[in-house]
């Protein structure tokens, strides 16, 4: 695997591009761990298309080098079977990565999107960039830019539109939509599961299969994906019930209900209730949880009008009617007090702790205007600036960020005492992770990567 493969994609871009045409970039992560804040990106996967699906340009595919100060998961290692040696051999490092795709990948009016990148790829997009001193969220909102998820598509429409689509059932019997069996269930090619550009192959032809078979409420979800355009659906002001599909709900019903906005939440969200219960028959019950569950705005919620379920037996595909929707919704009404609590305690729901290290305080608030211009220097800094660029930040997360930084990326700036703070962090922040590294290490099977994270483990020591 080359270190820049697909370089070619984004020249071809700039052609396309000359008019600010939107397009699509499907992408996929294969990833150290699960945890966004704590593990690396290994793989970066993609290829851009159309808004018609068809490509433009080559795809991407690069390797990002393991920071030293990380041990990754034997798990997830046995799972993609990308290996630190090989990410140190072939690989670029974060600070190079992150210049490239804010330059070359999520450019204006590029929707980017995958299969279950706003739970996951995500999150891994924004720790990556904001502990490398770029802004964790510009690539998906500024200058036209969006993003979006195929899984809550694929979910929406095997609920409501599954005609004319294979839909995977699980050994015991309950219906499961993982890519790789999706695909084969549906003729369509999916070589390597689990490596990240054949996901992104395998998405982008799950995708074109959806907008082909049943193109309104492909075209009606892509449309409603940013928050301005799900808050006429759902809101407070107006509020009504509507139809949402979340990994939250029950497979029985293909994780589908109908639901009614009830009060605020945390960060501009809304807890939303599932008119598929009645109220009074679940007080007694003291967790409400998903009866009552927090809807986020902004992470492309998969909504419609009751109108959706009018045709094509909608009601029934659900299992609701609309007499148990308006019988339960008269219910509720008839409980401010119970509206009232949820609002209450969900305020009351702690903050999160205070966090280690400033990598993992990404969301403990938005930098000032002054920071912006220091981060943005910093990150424009050559080698030799770095080493006596010493910024004044407003920001008390930023000094020690940035000495993270430059240990993580260009370990030869930093002074004599420097180092040594940055090799107190690495190794407390490594003496943490391995009890967990060799707990999964003993049960890997395979030989070859057993050995390997063995000589990995040694070599940081």
């Amino acid at each position: 695997m080359k270190k820049l493969e697909g370089l070619g994609q984004a020249l071809s871009f700039l052609c396309y591009n000359k008019n600010m045409q939107e397009s699509f970039f499907f992408y996929d992560l294969e990833t150290s761990g699960l945890k966004a804040k704590e593990d690396r990106i290994m793989q970066f996967a993609g290829q851009r298309t159309t808004l018609e699906l068809e490509p433009i340009g080559e795809p991407v595919n690069i390797l990002v080098k393991i920071t030293d100060d990380a041990l990754p998961s034997p798990c997830a290692i046995n799972v993609t079977g990308i290996t630190p040696q090989q990410t140190l051999r072939d690989g670029i490092s974060e600070a190079e990565f992150c210049k490239y795709i804010t330059e070359e990948i999520f450019t204006p009016k590029t929707c980017a999107l995958g299969f279950n990148t706003v739970r996951f790829d995500d999150e891994f997009m924004r720790a990556t960039l904001w502990r490398n001193f770029y802004d964790p969220y510009e690539w998906e909102w500024k200058d036209g830019r969006s993003r979006w998820d195929i899984l809550d598509v694929v979910r929406m429409t095997r609920a409501l539109r599954p005609e004319e689509i294979n839909w995977p059932i699980r050994p015991d019997g309950k219906p499961t939509n993982r890519l790789e069996l999706l695909t084969s269930e549906n003729g369509l090619s999916h070589e390597h599961a689990h490596d990240a550009l054949s996901d992104v192959y395998a998405t982008i032809a799950v995708a074109k299969m959806i907008k082909d078979k049943q193109p309104d409420l492909f075209n009606f979800l892509f449309k409603i994906r940013g928050k301005k355009e799900v808050v006429k659906y759902v809101n407070l002001e107006n509020p009504v019930p509507f139809v949402y599909t979340s990994g939250r709900y029950a497979n029985e019903f293909n994780k589908t209900t109908v639901a009614f906005p009830i009060a605020p939440s945390r960060n501009g969200n809304l807890l939303v209730y599932d008119l598929r219960y009645n109220l009074e028959e679940i007080l007694d019950n003291e967790s409400f949880y998903p009866v009552v569950k927090e809807l986020c705005l902004n992470k492309c919620p998969a909504v419609a009008p009751l109108s959706v379920l009018e045709k094509h037996d909608g009601w029934e595909k659900i299992g609701l009617t609309p007499e148990i929707v308006t019988k339960n919704l008269e219910i509720l009404h008839q409980r401010p007090d119970f509206i009232e609590r949820m609002r209450t305690e969900n305020e009351e729901r702690p903050e999160f702790p205070e966090a280690p290290e400033p990598e993992q305080a990404i969301y403990d608030g938005f930098l000032n205007d002054q920071d912006r211009i220091k981060v943005e220097a910093v990150r424009n800094a050559n080698k030799n600036k770095l080493a006596d660029f010493h910024p004044e930040f407003d920001d008390n997360r930023l000094p020690e960020l940035l000495l993270h930084y430059k240990g993580r990326n260009f370990p030869e700036t930093l002074s004599e005492p420097e180092m040594e703070k940055w090799e107190n962090f690495r190794r407390a922040r490594l003496q943490k992770q391995v009890p967990r590294f060799l707990a999964e290490l003993e049960n890997i099977e395979d030989d070859f990567i057993k050995e390997e994270l063995k000589l990995y483990l040694e070599s940081l020591a």
